[in-house]
């Protein structure tokens, strides 16, 4: 067993679990802001019930993600000790900053939210889910800004063999990370979009099913109410759900367009960063205009796939060259052309130096996983499409007022919730892996060994052995099998309870009954 190899699987499994909290946290939290804000504004009870019900599935995520980031803290630093002491001086800053927002403004004005309602004045109270809620979006950014480092060093020289910031401002404003911003921020309002799609549609077929919804002649809604033991389920009930339902589709399908859009530009910034990493997405060999609708290959026999076993099935003429320039006319170069152009600038072979360990000397790989970095691009693309198409259907389905009185219809709106969570997982493995074998990439506008980058190979901690590297997977792996039971075990009770479960003073009645057992006491 090699401890690189386990690492990395480490850092995949652990990076790819958090990163499944922080784009519904920080979409939803702008959204349950948006909602007070409209309380706030208008009066309607129904926007209250939507802020208290929403707030609360924030609040169970939020806390899972900040549970997940502190463990992966443990991982970087004992797997990664290298590559900390490499990164360490840029990181610095806006990780300093991130932590500063996520753990400081983010949960001081989120915890005066959960305990100001009604001890608060209402302008203060929803001046706290709005700091806290925008604290996630810019603690998002300075991750990002580490990040995009990792894919583009800049503001940043080499001493004594690591990097050192000479420019700050070049860092928090590297053009890497203005694109990725956007396209990651749009990301998550999909995620949140399609989270209350799906969750609204349910309780809207849960209406249906019990008979307290039916439609007229012209199918159009009419809206009942069910409010025997404390059940609840009130005409403004009907409008929380058909209003979340409509507001989390019209979300989704804007968020498409500005996903597709920042999208774009960011993969023009890989043709010109990261060329190989374009080149191995498009399973593009040989130098060329057309994009791989479908290509096939076979596994070699380490395990990957190579250009000698690629064949292009259906291509399309000059869009590469679009994506990549604009034009439908400049050819792309290929992996053929870039490997030798890589073996020039870096090596063919890694150095013959301690810190490599038993990998000194190996030869190295340019070519990142191709069956990764190209099915993970098309997943992406195809997983964020679905669920934009998903929510324009919705859109057209709901235009009556109600939800067809078809379980497989419910049962597939609940189930769609997952896709954009599968784009943003997919587009996120494509981005890391692509990179390889370099864990910082260098910066193609410096000279050859001025530049600062690192090999994935020197990044590992050199004194922990294989069975350690494996004990803390299998450990890692194991708090987070157990973290996900209970994030979806709470999910699914507050879900089921619907709004009752986050205002039980709505299912209190004089007999006590209403106090359904799916109601979690859950405390604000």
């Amino acid at each position: 067993m090699d401890p690189l190899d386990i690492a990395r699987w480490q850092f995949g499994i652990t990076t790819v679990y958090h990163f499944l909290m922080v784009p519904l946290t920080i979409g939803l939290g702008v959204l349950v802001a948006s909602l007070q804000t409209a309380w706030h504004v208008t009066g309607r009870e129904h926007y209250l019930r939507m802020t208290k019900f929403w707030g609360k599935l924030f609040l169970i995520n939020f806390i899972m993600g900040v549970a997940t980031g502190i463990v992966q803290e443990f991982q970087f630093g004992m797997a990664w000790s290298e590559y900390s002491r490499f990164v360490g001086d840029v990181f610095g800053a806006p990780l300093a900053m991130e932590a500063l927002l996520a753990f400081f403004v983010e949960s001081t004005f989120l915890g005066l939210w959960i305990f100001g309602w009604k001890r608060l004045p209402k302008a203060v109270h929803l001046a706290c889910i709005w700091c806290a809620s925008l604290a996630t979006v810019f603690s998002a950014y300075f991750i990002l800004v580490a990040n995009s480092w990792m894919q583009h060093p800049v503001g940043t020289e080499l001493v004594d063999g690591r990097g050192v910031m000479t420019d700050a401002w070049a860092v928090f404003t590297n053009n890497t990370a203005l694109v990725t911003f956007p396209h990651t921020i749009f990301g998550a309002f999909a995620v949140a979009g399609a989270f209350l799609l799906g969750i609204a549609w349910f309780h809207l077929y849960k209406r249906r099913a019990a008979g307290i919804d039916t439609v007229d002649a012209t199918g159009r809604v009419v809206v009942g109410e069910d409010t025997s033991r404390g059940r609840n389920r009130d005409k403004t009930d009907y409008r929380v759900w058909i209003t979340s339902l409509r507001l989390g589709a019209v979300v989704a399908l804007i968020s498409f367009l500005g996903v597709a859009f920042s999208g774009h530009a960011q993969a023009q910034l890989m043709f010109e960063q990261q060329p190989m990493k374009m080149a191995a997405a498009e399973a593009a060999c040989h130098d060329g205009t057309g994009f791989s609708v479908l290509s096939i290959g076979n596994l070699s026999a380490d395990g990957a796939t190579t250009c000698e076993d690629i064949v292009a099935v259906y291509e399309i003429p000059g869009l590469l060259s679009f994506l990549a320039n604009d034009d439908f006319t400049t050819e792309i170069k290929g992996v053929n052309t870039l490997l030798p152009e890589y073996q020039e600038k870096y090596g063919t072979h890694l150095p013959d130096d301690p810190m490599y360990g038993e990998r000194a000397g190996q030869e190295i790989n340019y070519l990142p996983l191709m069956e990764v970095t190209y099915w993970g691009f098309r997943m992406m693309i195809t997983f964020g499409g679905l669920a934009a198409f998903a929510a324009a259907v919705a859109l057209w389905i709901v235009r009556k007022g109600t939800v067809p009185q078809r379980r497989w219809l419910s049962r597939l709106a609940v189930f769609g919730i997952l896709a954009p969570f599968g784009a943003n997982s997919a587009g996120w493995i494509f981005t890391e892996m692509g990179r390889q074998p370099f864990v910082v990439a260098p910066n193609p506008t410096f000279d050859g060994v001025d530049q600062v980058f690192m090999f994935t190979a020197s990044a590992v901690s050199p004194g922990v052995s294989a069975g350690e590297m494996l004990f803390s997977l299998v450990a890692l792996t194991s708090v987070y099998a157990v973290l996900l039971v209970v994030e979806v075990v709470l999910l699914w009770r507050y879900v089921g309870g619907g709004v009752g479960s986050a205002m039980p003073e709505l299912n209190d009645t004089d007999d006590g009954a209403g106090q359904d057992d799916d109601v979690l006491a859950f405390a604000y």
